[in-house]
């Protein structure tokens, strides 16, 4: 069963978005890709796709694939200096593949459609001991560039290192820009390595968010709240952004509007018969609120809906669902049998999937959407992810208190 509107690759195996950029009315999102296969391996490819919003995405060719040195093509950006486009990736090699290289490349046509490698432009740093380092993040500074990688001190620290540079070319390091001992663990624990690190203003504020990595082990999207001045950031607050085992990769760009937002890989959302695996979330805009990093549906999300479903039916299997309750149980049926159940309780939604219970932060109104294999939840307090298994062709939304609304998408 595929979802109709979350992106998901013709065949082989995605995870991580990267290098969101919209440009000529089209949004172009580069992804990671292993092809003809279900299940992970070193040899990541980018994939492309474009369309005029991220639920309306076109498959395209690979557009940089392992060779040259590289045996992966790992997670990276895409920046823009004026007509020139420029990623950066991690480019590994086994069997070392923690500790990758930041490489370059340029596009060979104007559609983005290939891409030309360049030379190797950064390095891990020799005098520090890392057990990993990847996942550059690019942005313009002043006249300048600023990078940032992701790394793990073999002490358990885990740290963004910063890079600047004149023309995209030639990288200074810069030193450690952030840093966090896996040992703290309040407010929030952030792990041994921030896999996709990236640094972004919301609203007059600062912020860092990342994946949260350990051991091997992929947890969570959490973030730092501080101030940021010349490769240094200042964090005054830690939080935790995504809940459940769904979400990872968070891909920081900006809309057509220039408005902040991140997208996400969902992991679990896999149909091996037909040989696909991985998904994209719906994209999220960015906002500040109480000192804390909210991430809403995007209105491109809503630009979706179908006419009000006033009983909660819908044919089909995706849905928009808008609950606003301080207590009471939403149920999602499909086939006659229940999909998903939502209980409202306090500043908590505990939602059940089959034999699965997670307690999910909530706070407000709750947002929804179910779109065939895939569930994502959305509040003032957090995001949550999951992979469903509807089993028939329709949907029925219920609530026992509230206010409920429950739109069809196409």
């Amino acid at each position: 069963m595929r979802p109709t509107l979350h992106f998901t690759a013709r065949s082989g195996w995605i995870n991580d978005p990267h290098g969101i950029t919209y440009r000529d009315g089209r949004y172009h999102a580069f992804f990671q890709y292993v092809p003809d296969r279900t299940t992970w391996a070193p040899n990541c490819h980018w994939g492309h796709a474009t369309g005029p919003d991220l639920l309306s995405l076109t498959e395209h060719s690979v557009a940089i694939a392992p060779g040259d040195g590289d045996d992966g093509i790992w997670t990276g950006c895409l920046v823009e200096d004026g007509d020139d486009a420029v990623i950066f990736y991690t480019a590994t090699t086994v069997p070392d593949f923690g500790i990758g290289r930041i490489r370059s490349a340029r596009p060979v046509d104007g559609e983005w459609r290939e891409w030309r490698k360049g030379e190797v432009v950064v390095e891990a740093p020799s005098d520090l001991d890392l057990i990993a380092f990847r996942d550059p993040f690019v942005r313009r500074e002043g006249s300048g560039w600023r990078m940032f990688v992701g790394a793990a001190h073999r002490d358990g620290t885990a740290m963004a290192l910063s890079w600047t540079s004149s023309d995209l070319r030639s990288w200074s390091y810069d030193g450690v820009a952030l840093s966090r001992s896996t040992s703290e663990r309040e407010p929030v624990w952030m792990g041994a390595l921030w896999e996709c690190p990236q640094f972004f203003e919301v609203d007059g504020v600062d912020v860092m968010v990342s994946s949260v990595w350990d051991a091997d082990v992929l947890h969570y999207a959490g973030y730092a709240t501080g101030a940021y001045r010349e490769g240094r950031f200042d964090a005054v607050g830690w939080g935790r952004l995504t809940y459940g085992d769904g979400y990872y990769a968070p891909s920081f760009f900006f809309d057509a509007e220039g408005r902040p937002c991140l997208s996400f890989w969902i992991r679990g959302v896999v149909d091996e018969q037909a040989g696909w695996a991985g998904a994209h979330s719906v994209p999220f805009r960015l906002s500040i609120v109480d000192g804390e990093l909210v991430a809403t549906p995007h209105p491109d999300v809503a630009a979706h809906r179908g006419e009000l479903a006033a009983d909660g039916r819908i044919p089909g299997l995706t849905a928009d669902i808008e609950w606003d309750a301080t207590s009471g149980e939403l149920t999602v049926d499909s086939g006659g049998e229940q999909v998903v159940r939502v209980l409202r309780a306090s500043e908590t939604a505990v939602v059940t999937i089959g034999d699965d219970e997670s307690i999910v932060p909530a706070s407000g109104p709750l947002r929804m959407i179910v779109d065939g294999p895939v569930f994502e939840l959305a509040s003032t307090a957090g995001l949550f992810s999951a992979a469903l298994r509807p089993t028939g062709a329709d949907l029925h939304v219920r609530a026992t208190a509230g206010t409920l609304e429950v739109f069809p998408m196409r």
